[in-house]
């Protein structure tokens, strides 16, 4: 058994499900309703060894992407906890740590100072992380007037660069063109090599069985199995078919 990189240990997240209320109900307190409470991971328990690349699946709302956010720190558990044995955690989503009114240069130095990188190291690997993105003159505008195969780009680009000791991918590898999937699955390999812990979510089984030693399956927010990543994704094929 190899140095644990993370442990999560009995974790369960809420969320409100909150109900729509027009101006007028909401002032008069008519019909109002409390917010149903929904549980997205519902006492899930799992650790990862360093260096060790395990992805995640589970269909569409089992509770994926609200796993990852709380292993990155956007928000606690309710129940349980997270503990990232002191490792710097990086998340690669759509949608997520870029400000759209900013441009892409200004967002690679915020994005970099928050993952724990100084200033002058973000500054250092700038022009790397732009030749990677493939971006060109579109780096000195801002993130709102991206694609999403850019933004995904730019992501990729600055957490597969600048170094952390945990990565977590949500779905970016699946997103954009031939070319840049093929760079990114290369980048990958080379970060394989280079003892970085990994968390990948995807729809994709090729690419985890590419990539991935093991697979963790949840399904409702609830643990299913974690295993060899052919085993794994065999049982998940079967049960999606029931």
């Amino acid at each position: 058994m190899g140095e644990t990189a993370l442990e999560v240990n009995h974790v369960s997240i809420d969320y409100k499900n909150l109900m729509h209320m027009s101006m007028h109900q909401a002032l008069l307190k008519k019909d109002v309703k409390r917010a149903d409470i929904v549980r997205a991971v519902d006492d899930v328990s799992f650790s990862v060894e360093k260096g060790k690349i395990l992805g995640i699946v589970g269909r569409n709302g089992s509770g994926k992407t609200t796993l990852l956010r709380s292993i990155a720190g956007i928000f606690r558990p309710d129940e349980g906890w997270i503990d990232t044995k002191g490792n710097r955690v990086s998340l690669m989503a759509i949608g997520i740590g870029f400000n759209p009114n900013n441009t892409g240069r200004e967002n690679i130095l915020k994005s970099g100072m928050l993952l724990g990188c100084s200033l002058d190291y973000v500054k250092e690997h700038m022009e790397e992380i732009i030749e990677f993105s493939e971006l060109g003159d579109f780096i000195e505008r801002p993130v709102r007037t991206y694609s999403s195969g850019m933004y995904s780009k730019l992501s990729f680009a600055v957490t597969a660069i600048l170094d952390t000791d945990i990565m977590l991918v949500d779905e970016v590898l699946s997103v954009g063109d031939e070319h840049f999937r093929k760079k990114s699955y290369k980048k990958m390999e080379e970060l394989m090599l280079s003892n970085r812990t990994v968390l990948i979510v995807s729809h994709a089984t090729d690419t985890l069985k590419k990539f991935c030693d093991d697979v963790l399956w949840i399904n409702d927010g609830k643990f299913m199995k974690l295993g060899q990543t052919e085993e794994v994704l065999a049982e998940y094929d079967e049960f999606m078919q029931l």
